[in-house]
């Protein structure tokens, strides 16, 4: 899928459960570039919250929010 942006890094983080996806995000987020696109796929329905939560929390922001089959994908930008 084309989503005109840049991705640098993609977390597979289908079949875990909360807390583990945010933790997960919020990890890799600090290992690229300001500025720079991360890509989480995810299954657990409860990141529909806690991944929108955790931006508006750490300031990065979310670019893109889809679900298709069951996997929930997430574009985010680095902010700091």
């Amino acid at each position: 899928m084309s989503t005109g942006y840049e991705i640098v890094q993609t977390l597979d983080l289908k079949g875990l459960a909360c807390p583990i996806p945010v933790v997960r995000v919020g990890k890799a987020i600090k290992t690229i570039d300001i500025g720079a696109i991360l890509e989480a796929l995810a299954t657990d329905p409860g990141v529909m919250m806690d991944i929108p939560a955790w931006c508006k929390t750490t300031g990065h922001e979310m670019l893109e929010l889809a679900r298709s089959e069951g996997v929930f994908r997430f574009l985010l930008r680095r902010a700091h």
